[in-house]
Protein backbone atom coordinates (compact mmCIF):
# COMPACT_ATOMS: atom_id res chain seq x y z
CA UNK A 1 0.00 0.00 0.00
CA UNK A 2 3.27 2.32 0.17
CA UNK A 3 3.34 5.13 -2.14
CA UNK A 4 6.01 6.29 -4.11
CA UNK A 5 6.37 9.33 -2.05
CA UNK A 6 7.58 7.40 1.32
CA UNK A 7 11.18 8.72 1.61
CA UNK A 8 12.36 7.72 4.60
CA UNK A 9 15.72 9.93 6.19
CA UNK A 10 17.75 8.17 9.14
CA UNK A 11 16.54 9.03 12.51
CA UNK A 12 19.57 10.52 14.83
CA UNK A 13 19.26 11.83 18.07
CA UNK A 14 21.30 15.18 17.48
CA UNK A 15 20.58 16.78 13.85
CA UNK A 16 23.49 17.66 11.41
CA UNK A 17 24.48 20.71 12.60
CA UNK A 18 22.98 22.76 9.68
CA UNK A 19 20.06 21.01 9.02
CA UNK A 20 16.82 23.00 10.36
CA UNK A 21 14.78 20.77 12.49
CA UNK A 22 11.25 20.31 11.16
CA UNK A 23 8.39 22.36 12.77
CA UNK A 24 4.68 20.83 13.10
CA UNK A 25 1.93 22.86 10.82
CA UNK A 26 -0.61 23.26 13.94
CA UNK A 27 -3.40 22.53 11.49
CA UNK A 28 -2.83 19.00 10.46
CA UNK A 29 -2.61 17.86 14.31
CA UNK A 30 -6.05 16.60 13.93
CA UNK A 31 -5.16 14.06 11.07
CA UNK A 32 -3.33 11.89 13.54
CA UNK A 33 -5.18 11.33 17.31
CA UNK A 34 -2.94 12.65 20.07
CA UNK A 35 -2.96 9.00 21.65
CA UNK A 36 -2.08 7.45 18.56
CA UNK A 37 0.87 9.87 18.24
CA UNK A 38 2.24 9.36 21.21
CA UNK A 39 1.79 5.23 21.33
CA UNK A 40 3.76 4.88 17.86
CA UNK A 41 5.63 7.83 17.84
CA UNK A 42 4.50 9.81 15.06
CA UNK A 43 4.09 13.74 14.57
CA UNK A 44 2.28 15.24 11.43
CA UNK A 45 4.27 18.10 10.30
CA UNK A 46 2.92 19.30 7.02
CA UNK A 47 0.75 18.54 4.00
CA UNK A 48 2.09 20.28 0.75
CA UNK A 49 -0.37 18.51 -1.83
CA UNK A 50 -1.48 15.03 -1.60
CA UNK A 51 1.46 14.08 0.86
CA UNK A 52 1.90 14.56 4.58
CA UNK A 53 5.22 14.70 6.34
CA UNK A 54 5.61 13.15 9.03
CA UNK A 55 8.11 12.57 11.83
CA UNK A 56 8.80 9.15 12.59
CA UNK A 57 11.17 7.89 15.61
CA UNK A 58 11.94 4.86 12.56
CA UNK A 59 11.25 6.50 9.15
CA UNK A 60 12.06 2.17 7.59
CA UNK A 61 8.74 1.08 9.62
CA UNK A 62 6.86 0.51 6.61
CA UNK A 63 3.81 -1.13 8.26
CA UNK A 64 3.43 1.97 10.24
CA UNK A 65 3.43 4.07 7.07
CA UNK A 66 0.94 1.98 5.87
CA UNK A 67 -1.21 2.81 8.52
CA UNK A 68 -0.87 5.87 8.03
CA UNK A 69 -1.84 6.27 4.86
CA UNK A 70 -5.00 4.37 5.53
CA UNK A 71 -5.75 6.70 8.75
CA UNK A 72 -5.54 10.08 7.01
CA UNK A 73 -5.79 8.98 3.13
CA UNK A 74 -2.01 11.07 1.86
CA UNK A 75 0.73 9.32 0.93
CA UNK A 76 3.35 9.76 3.96
CA UNK A 77 6.57 11.58 3.52
CA UNK A 78 8.78 9.56 6.48
CA UNK A 79 11.34 12.26 8.37
CA UNK A 80 13.52 10.84 10.84
CA UNK A 81 13.97 12.37 14.17
CA UNK A 82 15.81 11.27 17.55
CA UNK A 83 12.83 9.23 19.46
CA UNK A 84 14.01 11.78 22.77
CA UNK A 85 13.09 14.48 20.75
CA UNK A 86 10.24 13.75 19.52
CA UNK A 87 8.47 12.46 22.52
CA UNK A 88 9.30 16.03 23.48
CA UNK A 89 8.00 17.33 20.79
CA UNK A 90 4.57 15.34 20.19
CA UNK A 91 3.60 16.13 23.81
CA UNK A 92 4.43 20.09 23.50
CA UNK A 93 2.34 19.89 20.00
CA UNK A 94 -0.58 18.41 21.14
CA UNK A 95 -0.67 20.40 24.60
CA UNK A 96 -0.58 23.40 22.78
CA UNK A 97 -3.27 22.84 20.07
CA UNK A 98 -5.51 21.21 22.80
CA UNK A 99 -4.58 24.87 25.12
CA UNK A 100 -5.67 26.56 21.57
CA UNK A 101 -8.79 24.89 21.27
CA UNK A 102 -7.13 22.85 18.60
CA UNK A 103 -6.84 23.90 14.69
CA UNK A 104 -9.15 22.11 11.77
CA UNK A 105 -7.62 19.84 9.83
CA UNK A 106 -8.66 20.27 6.17
CA UNK A 107 -11.12 18.64 4.70
CA UNK A 108 -10.59 15.61 3.32
CA UNK A 109 -11.43 15.13 -0.43
CA UNK A 110 -15.08 14.65 -0.88
CA UNK A 111 -16.18 10.97 -1.78
CA UNK A 112 -19.29 9.18 -1.25
CA UNK A 113 -18.77 6.42 1.72
CA UNK A 114 -17.56 2.75 0.68
CA UNK A 115 -20.18 0.36 1.81
CA UNK A 116 -18.13 -0.94 4.60
CA UNK A 117 -17.94 -4.55 5.37
CA UNK A 118 -16.25 -6.77 7.81
CA UNK A 119 -13.17 -7.13 6.11
CA UNK A 120 -12.79 -3.42 5.71
CA UNK A 121 -13.37 -2.98 9.40
CA UNK A 122 -11.22 -5.48 10.33
CA UNK A 123 -8.10 -3.83 8.39
CA UNK A 124 -5.30 -3.09 11.26
CA UNK A 125 -5.32 0.57 10.48
CA UNK A 126 -9.31 0.35 11.43
CA UNK A 127 -8.63 -1.12 14.27
CA UNK A 128 -5.76 0.53 15.37
CA UNK A 129 -7.81 3.81 15.31
CA UNK A 130 -10.81 2.77 17.54
CA UNK A 131 -8.49 1.01 19.92
CA UNK A 132 -6.04 4.26 19.91
CA UNK A 133 -9.29 6.51 20.61
CA UNK A 134 -11.00 4.45 23.07
CA UNK A 135 -7.57 4.60 25.09
CA UNK A 136 -7.66 7.78 24.80
CA UNK A 137 -11.19 8.57 25.67
CA UNK A 138 -10.28 6.24 28.79
CA UNK A 139 -7.35 7.98 29.74
CA UNK A 140 -8.87 11.57 29.61
CA UNK A 141 -11.70 10.20 31.81
CA UNK A 142 -14.47 11.41 29.00
CA UNK A 143 -18.34 9.28 29.90
CA UNK A 144 -19.13 9.26 26.26
CA UNK A 145 -17.33 8.84 22.60
CA UNK A 146 -19.15 10.84 19.60
CA UNK A 147 -18.69 9.26 16.01
CA UNK A 148 -20.70 11.75 14.03
CA UNK A 149 -21.32 11.52 9.97
CA UNK A 150 -21.65 14.58 8.12
CA UNK A 151 -21.76 14.78 4.55
CA UNK A 152 -18.39 15.33 3.79
CA UNK A 153 -16.83 14.93 7.47
CA UNK A 154 -16.46 12.36 9.90
CA UNK A 155 -16.48 14.09 13.62
CA UNK A 156 -14.92 12.47 16.84
CA UNK A 157 -16.07 14.09 20.17
CA UNK A 158 -15.86 13.64 23.47
CA UNK A 159 -17.85 14.47 26.91
CA UNK A 160 -15.99 15.77 29.23
CA UNK A 161 -16.50 17.17 32.88
CA UNK A 162 -20.21 17.26 30.96
CA UNK A 163 -19.45 19.18 27.81
CA UNK A 164 -18.88 17.33 24.92
CA UNK A 165 -15.31 18.45 22.94
CA UNK A 166 -14.45 17.97 19.46
CA UNK A 167 -11.30 15.47 19.78
CA UNK A 168 -10.62 14.80 16.25
CA UNK A 169 -11.55 15.22 12.48
CA UNK A 170 -10.62 11.18 10.64
CA UNK A 171 -11.23 11.69 6.67
CA UNK A 172 -14.89 11.17 5.90
CA UNK A 173 -13.93 7.72 3.72
CA UNK A 174 -12.91 5.77 6.90
CA UNK A 175 -16.44 6.67 8.51
CA UNK A 176 -18.18 3.66 7.15
CA UNK A 177 -14.58 1.28 7.89
CA UNK A 178 -14.61 2.47 11.33
CA UNK A 179 -18.59 2.50 12.34
CA UNK A 180 -18.43 -1.14 11.10
CA UNK A 181 -15.61 -1.75 13.12
CA UNK A 182 -17.38 -1.03 16.64
CA UNK A 183 -20.39 -2.85 15.16
CA UNK A 184 -18.50 -5.84 14.69
CA UNK A 185 -16.66 -5.41 18.76
CA UNK A 186 -20.65 -4.34 20.04
CA UNK A 187 -21.42 -7.77 18.41
CA UNK A 188 -24.77 -5.67 16.25
CA UNK A 189 -25.55 -6.41 12.47
CA UNK A 190 -23.20 -4.31 10.17
CA UNK A 191 -25.56 -5.18 7.62
CA UNK A 192 -28.21 -3.20 9.37
CA UNK A 193 -27.80 0.16 8.84
CA UNK A 194 -31.96 1.63 8.69
CA UNK A 195 -32.71 0.82 12.60
CA UNK A 196 -30.96 1.64 15.84
CA UNK A 197 -29.13 -1.55 17.69
CA UNK A 198 -27.85 -1.48 21.28
CA UNK A 199 -25.06 -3.48 22.13
CA UNK A 200 -21.67 -3.23 24.93
CA UNK A 201 -17.78 -3.91 24.19
CA UNK A 202 -15.99 -5.00 27.22
CA UNK A 203 -12.18 -4.47 26.52
CA UNK A 204 -8.81 -4.40 28.11
CA UNK A 205 -7.41 -0.37 27.97
CA UNK A 206 -4.57 0.75 29.94
CA UNK A 207 -4.12 -2.82 31.63
CA UNK A 208 -7.75 -2.62 32.79
CA UNK A 209 -10.82 -4.19 31.85
CA UNK A 210 -13.45 -1.33 30.42
CA UNK A 211 -17.53 -1.65 29.41
CA UNK A 212 -18.87 0.58 26.52
CA UNK A 213 -22.42 0.69 25.77
CA UNK A 214 -22.63 1.30 22.29
CA UNK A 215 -25.75 2.36 20.50
CA UNK A 216 -26.17 3.61 17.00
CA UNK A 217 -28.86 5.85 14.77
CA UNK A 218 -29.00 5.97 11.50
CA UNK A 219 -28.77 9.65 10.22
CA UNK A 220 -28.99 11.58 6.87
CA UNK A 221 -24.98 11.13 5.83
CA UNK A 222 -24.24 7.64 7.66
CA UNK A 223 -24.89 5.69 11.12
CA UNK A 224 -23.92 8.27 14.24
CA UNK A 225 -22.35 5.72 16.61
CA UNK A 226 -22.39 7.22 21.00
CA UNK A 227 -20.60 5.12 23.00
CA UNK A 228 -20.85 5.26 27.39
CA UNK A 229 -17.63 4.43 29.27
CA UNK A 230 -18.52 2.23 31.89
CA UNK A 231 -15.08 2.91 33.95
CA UNK A 232 -15.75 0.48 37.37
CA UNK A 233 -12.45 1.79 38.47
CA UNK A 234 -12.62 5.67 37.97
CA UNK A 235 -16.39 5.56 39.44
CA UNK A 236 -16.37 5.50 43.26
CA UNK A 237 -19.34 4.09 44.79
CA UNK A 238 -19.55 5.66 48.22
CA UNK A 239 -21.88 7.85 49.58
CA UNK A 240 -19.97 9.79 51.77
CA UNK A 241 -17.98 10.77 49.25
CA UNK A 242 -20.21 12.89 47.25
CA UNK A 243 -20.09 15.92 49.31
CA UNK A 244 -23.31 16.44 50.32
CA UNK A 245 -24.29 18.64 53.22
CA UNK A 246 -24.09 17.20 56.63
CA UNK A 247 -27.65 17.10 57.50
CA UNK A 248 -28.61 16.09 53.81
CA UNK A 249 -26.17 13.12 53.79
CA UNK A 250 -27.61 12.15 57.29
CA UNK A 251 -30.82 12.15 56.15
CA UNK A 252 -30.03 10.09 52.93
CA UNK A 253 -27.93 7.48 55.17
CA UNK A 254 -30.54 7.03 58.11
CA UNK A 255 -33.43 5.90 55.27
CA UNK A 256 -31.09 3.48 53.26
CA UNK A 257 -30.39 2.16 56.81
CA UNK A 258 -33.83 1.21 57.42
CA UNK A 259 -35.45 -2.35 56.75
CA UNK A 260 -38.52 -0.92 54.71
CA UNK A 261 -39.51 1.29 53.14
CA UNK A 262 -38.95 3.75 49.54
CA UNK A 263 -35.85 6.02 49.02
CA UNK A 264 -36.32 8.22 45.81
CA UNK A 265 -33.85 9.57 43.72
CA UNK A 266 -34.97 12.56 41.23
CA UNK A 267 -33.22 14.43 38.33
CA UNK A 268 -32.56 14.66 34.82
CA UNK A 269 -30.99 12.33 32.31
CA UNK A 270 -27.17 12.79 33.35
CA UNK A 271 -27.57 14.11 36.62
CA UNK A 272 -26.12 10.68 38.67
CA UNK A 273 -29.18 9.04 39.74
CA UNK A 274 -27.84 5.92 38.95
CA UNK A 275 -24.35 6.81 40.53
CA UNK A 276 -26.57 7.45 43.91
CA UNK A 277 -28.77 3.75 43.93
CA UNK A 278 -25.46 1.99 43.19
CA UNK A 279 -23.66 3.56 45.86
CA UNK A 280 -26.74 2.77 48.24
CA UNK A 281 -26.62 -0.81 47.15
CA UNK A 282 -22.63 -1.01 47.83
CA UNK A 283 -23.44 0.05 51.05
CA UNK A 284 -26.36 -2.38 51.54
CA UNK A 285 -24.29 -5.15 50.01
CA UNK A 286 -23.63 -7.79 52.69
CA UNK A 287 -24.10 -11.94 52.53
CA UNK A 288 -27.17 -11.29 54.81
CA UNK A 289 -29.26 -9.44 52.43
CA UNK A 290 -31.18 -10.53 49.03
CA UNK A 291 -30.69 -7.47 46.89
CA UNK A 292 -32.35 -7.66 43.58
CA UNK A 293 -32.31 -4.78 40.96
CA UNK A 294 -34.32 -4.67 37.78
CA UNK A 295 -32.31 -2.03 35.30
CA UNK A 296 -32.49 -0.39 31.54
CA UNK A 297 -29.65 -0.83 30.96
CA UNK A 298 -27.41 -2.45 33.62
CA UNK A 299 -24.26 -0.02 33.83
CA UNK A 300 -22.46 -1.85 35.85
CA UNK A 301 -22.09 -5.37 37.46
CA UNK A 302 -22.00 -5.46 41.10
CA UNK A 303 -20.94 -9.08 43.24
CA UNK A 304 -23.27 -10.41 45.16
CA UNK A 305 -26.26 -8.57 43.57
CA UNK A 306 -28.85 -10.00 41.81
CA UNK A 307 -28.96 -7.70 38.22
CA UNK A 308 -32.08 -8.11 35.75
CA UNK A 309 -31.86 -6.08 32.58
CA UNK A 310 -35.55 -5.07 31.44
CA UNK A 311 -36.34 -6.01 28.15
CA UNK A 312 -40.48 -4.50 27.46
CA UNK A 313 -39.84 -5.56 23.84
CA UNK A 314 -40.80 -9.44 24.85
CA UNK A 315 -42.67 -8.36 28.14
CA UNK A 316 -40.33 -8.17 30.53
CA UNK A 317 -41.02 -5.07 32.02
CA UNK A 318 -40.20 -3.04 35.45
CA UNK A 319 -43.80 -4.34 36.80
CA UNK A 320 -43.45 -7.78 35.41
CA UNK A 321 -39.67 -7.60 36.75
CA UNK A 322 -40.96 -6.10 40.13
CA UNK A 323 -43.94 -9.02 40.74
CA UNK A 324 -41.57 -11.40 40.26
CA UNK A 325 -38.76 -9.98 42.61
CA UNK A 326 -41.40 -10.16 45.13
CA UNK A 327 -41.71 -14.07 44.97
CA UNK A 328 -37.50 -14.17 45.46
CA UNK A 329 -38.03 -13.37 49.01
CA UNK A 330 -36.20 -10.21 48.63
CA UNK A 331 -34.79 -8.39 50.97
CA UNK A 332 -33.76 -4.84 48.92
CA UNK A 333 -35.28 -4.05 45.65
CA UNK A 334 -33.94 -1.37 43.06
CA UNK A 335 -36.00 0.10 40.10
CA UNK A 336 -34.51 1.54 37.71
CA UNK A 337 -37.11 4.36 37.14
CA UNK A 338 -40.58 4.54 38.04
CA UNK A 339 -42.52 5.35 34.60
CA UNK A 340 -46.19 4.35 35.27
CA UNK A 341 -48.73 3.78 38.22
CA UNK A 342 -48.46 0.19 37.73
CA UNK A 343 -44.95 0.12 38.54
CA UNK A 344 -45.11 2.60 41.00
CA UNK A 345 -47.99 0.88 42.80
CA UNK A 346 -45.99 -2.51 42.80
CA UNK A 347 -42.77 -0.49 44.66
CA UNK A 348 -44.92 1.24 47.39
CA UNK A 349 -46.86 -2.12 47.69
CA UNK A 350 -43.46 -3.10 48.36
CA UNK A 351 -42.15 -0.99 50.05
CA UNK A 352 -45.11 -1.32 52.54
CA UNK A 353 -44.63 -5.21 53.44
CA UNK A 354 -41.12 -4.95 54.77
CA UNK A 355 -38.88 -4.46 51.84
CA UNK A 356 -36.21 -1.47 51.40
CA UNK A 357 -36.84 -0.19 47.85
CA UNK A 358 -34.80 2.22 45.89
CA UNK A 359 -35.63 4.11 42.64
CA UNK A 360 -35.74 6.80 40.24
CA UNK A 361 -38.22 9.39 38.80
CA UNK A 362 -37.80 12.53 36.30
CA UNK A 363 -38.75 15.66 38.37
CA UNK A 364 -37.17 18.62 38.95
CA UNK A 365 -37.18 19.01 42.08
CA UNK A 366 -37.61 17.16 45.89
CA UNK A 367 -41.10 18.42 46.06
CA UNK A 368 -42.72 17.38 43.42
CA UNK A 369 -41.80 13.70 43.45
CA UNK A 370 -44.44 12.86 46.14
CA UNK A 371 -46.73 14.93 43.93
CA UNK A 372 -45.84 13.55 41.29
CA UNK A 373 -46.67 9.92 42.53
CA UNK A 374 -49.98 11.32 43.51
CA UNK A 375 -50.44 12.38 40.38
CA UNK A 376 -49.89 8.81 38.77
CA UNK A 377 -52.58 7.28 40.74
CA UNK A 378 -51.17 6.18 43.43
CA UNK A 379 -52.82 6.84 46.41
CA UNK A 380 -51.66 9.55 48.74
CA UNK A 381 -51.75 7.71 52.18
CA UNK A 382 -49.76 5.36 50.81
CA UNK A 383 -47.24 7.72 49.15
CA UNK A 384 -46.81 9.46 52.86
CA UNK A 385 -46.49 6.39 54.51
CA UNK A 386 -44.22 4.43 52.05
CA UNK A 387 -41.79 7.33 51.28
CA UNK A 388 -38.87 8.00 53.44
CA UNK A 389 -36.65 10.08 52.00
CA UNK A 390 -36.24 11.94 48.18
CA UNK A 391 -33.08 13.09 47.35
CA UNK A 392 -33.24 15.51 44.00
CA UNK A 393 -29.60 16.38 42.18
CA UNK A 394 -27.90 17.79 39.38
CA UNK A 395 -23.69 17.58 38.19
CA UNK A 396 -21.96 20.50 37.44
CA UNK A 397 -18.66 21.23 36.18
CA UNK A 398 -15.67 20.84 38.97
CA UNK A 399 -13.27 24.41 38.86
CA UNK A 400 -9.54 22.95 38.07
CA UNK A 401 -7.81 23.71 41.12
CA UNK A 402 -4.45 24.68 39.00
CA UNK A 403 -6.01 27.66 37.01
CA UNK A 404 -8.75 28.91 39.56
CA UNK A 405 -9.30 32.45 39.75
CA UNK A 406 -12.00 34.86 41.21
CA UNK A 407 -14.74 35.50 38.86
CA UNK A 408 -17.06 38.99 39.79
CA UNK A 409 -20.07 39.75 38.44
CA UNK A 410 -21.92 43.06 38.38
CA UNK A 411 -24.41 43.96 41.90
CA UNK A 412 -27.61 43.38 39.54
CA UNK A 413 -26.96 39.92 38.66
CA UNK A 414 -26.37 38.97 41.97
CA UNK A 415 -29.88 40.51 43.30
CA UNK A 416 -31.62 39.20 40.31
CA UNK A 417 -30.84 35.50 41.77
CA UNK A 418 -31.63 36.48 45.73
CA UNK A 419 -27.61 37.31 46.64
CA UNK A 420 -27.17 40.55 48.63
CA UNK A 421 -24.27 42.54 46.42
CA UNK A 422 -21.87 43.61 48.51
CA UNK A 423 -21.40 41.68 51.18
CA UNK A 424 -17.97 39.82 51.07
CA UNK A 425 -19.20 35.97 51.16
CA UNK A 426 -21.98 37.58 48.34
CA UNK A 427 -19.10 38.51 46.25
CA UNK A 428 -16.57 35.62 46.11
CA UNK A 429 -17.21 33.10 43.40
CA UNK A 430 -13.83 31.07 40.76
CA UNK A 431 -14.41 30.25 37.74
CA UNK A 432 -11.17 27.82 35.89
CA UNK A 433 -8.66 29.98 33.75
CA UNK A 434 -7.53 27.06 31.39
CA UNK A 435 -4.72 25.45 32.16
CA UNK A 436 -2.42 22.27 30.65
CA UNK A 437 -3.46 20.22 33.67
CA UNK A 438 -7.48 20.49 32.51
CA UNK A 439 -6.89 20.99 28.84
CA UNK A 440 -7.58 24.74 28.72
CA UNK A 441 -11.07 23.96 30.00
CA UNK A 442 -11.27 25.49 33.30
CA UNK A 443 -12.90 22.27 34.86
CA UNK A 444 -11.38 18.89 36.43
CA UNK A 445 -14.34 16.42 36.97
CA UNK A 446 -17.92 17.09 38.26
CA UNK A 447 -19.43 17.51 41.35
CA UNK A 448 -23.17 16.54 42.75
CA UNK A 449 -25.48 19.66 43.75
CA UNK A 450 -27.91 17.95 46.49
CA UNK A 451 -31.08 18.43 48.18
CA UNK A 452 -32.42 16.19 50.53
CA UNK A 453 -36.15 15.84 51.47
CA UNK A 454 -36.92 13.58 54.84
CA UNK A 455 -41.18 12.36 55.18
CA UNK A 456 -41.11 14.09 58.01
CA UNK A 457 -44.75 14.49 59.95
CA UNK A 458 -45.48 17.54 58.66
CA UNK A 459 -44.66 16.87 55.49
CA UNK A 460 -46.87 13.94 54.82
CA UNK A 461 -49.41 15.57 56.68
CA UNK A 462 -49.66 17.79 53.21
CA UNK A 463 -48.80 15.20 50.69
CA UNK A 464 -52.49 13.79 52.44
CA UNK A 465 -53.82 16.95 52.31
CA UNK A 466 -52.98 17.25 48.72
CA UNK A 467 -50.39 20.53 48.82
CA UNK A 468 -48.87 21.67 46.00
CA UNK A 469 -44.86 21.28 45.40
CA UNK A 470 -44.49 24.62 46.35
CA UNK A 471 -45.83 24.09 49.99
CA UNK A 472 -44.11 21.28 50.53
CA UNK A 473 -40.95 22.71 49.75
CA UNK A 474 -41.74 25.73 51.77
CA UNK A 475 -42.28 23.28 55.21
CA UNK A 476 -39.33 21.31 54.18
CA UNK A 477 -36.94 24.27 53.97
CA UNK A 478 -38.44 25.86 57.34
CA UNK A 479 -37.23 22.19 58.69
CA UNK A 480 -33.68 22.55 57.60
CA UNK A 481 -33.92 21.31 54.13
CA UNK A 482 -30.93 23.27 52.06
CA UNK A 483 -32.29 23.24 48.56
CA UNK A 484 -30.50 22.46 45.00
CA UNK A 485 -29.71 26.33 44.52
CA UNK A 486 -28.83 27.08 48.02
CA UNK A 487 -26.19 24.11 47.72
CA UNK A 488 -24.98 25.29 45.02
CA UNK A 489 -24.57 28.78 45.91
CA UNK A 490 -22.54 27.21 48.93
CA UNK A 491 -20.48 25.03 46.79
CA UNK A 492 -19.80 28.07 44.13
CA UNK A 493 -18.86 30.32 47.17
CA UNK A 494 -15.94 27.99 48.35
CA UNK A 495 -14.36 27.24 44.43
CA UNK A 496 -16.24 23.89 43.66
CA UNK A 497 -18.06 25.49 40.96
CA UNK A 498 -18.61 28.44 38.45
CA UNK A 499 -22.04 30.24 39.62
CA UNK A 500 -22.99 30.44 35.51
CA UNK A 501 -23.32 26.10 36.19
CA UNK A 502 -25.08 26.24 39.24
CA UNK A 503 -27.77 29.08 37.62
CA UNK A 504 -28.30 26.83 34.41
CA UNK A 505 -28.53 23.42 36.21
CA UNK A 506 -30.63 24.81 39.42
CA UNK A 507 -34.70 25.45 39.39
CA UNK A 508 -34.67 28.81 40.88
Amino acid sequence: MRGDAVTPSPAADTPAPKRKRPASDPRVLRLIPAEFASRHLVLPLRRTGRTLSVAMADPSDATLIDDLQFLTQFEIDAVGVGEHTLRQRIDRSYEAATTRGGGRAEQAAAAPPAEADSTEASEEPAVRLIDDILGDAVHRGASDIHFEPYETELRVRYRLDGRLREILRPPFRLAAALTSRLKILADLDIAERRIPQDGRIRMPVAERVIDFRVSTLPTLFGEKVVLRILDRERQAFDLESFGMETRAERELLAAIAQTSGMVLVTGPTGSGKTTTLYSALARLNTPEANIMTAEDPVEYSIEGINQVQVRPKIGLTFATTLRAFLRQDPNILMVGEIRDRETGGIAVKAALTGHLVLSTLHTNDAASTATRLVDMGIEAFNVAVAVKVITAQRLVGRICPDCRVEATYAPEILNSVGLEAGRRDADAFYRGAGCDSCDGSGYSGRHGLYEVLPMSPAIRRLVLAGASSEEIERCAVDEGMITLRQDGFAKARRGIATLEDVLRETPA
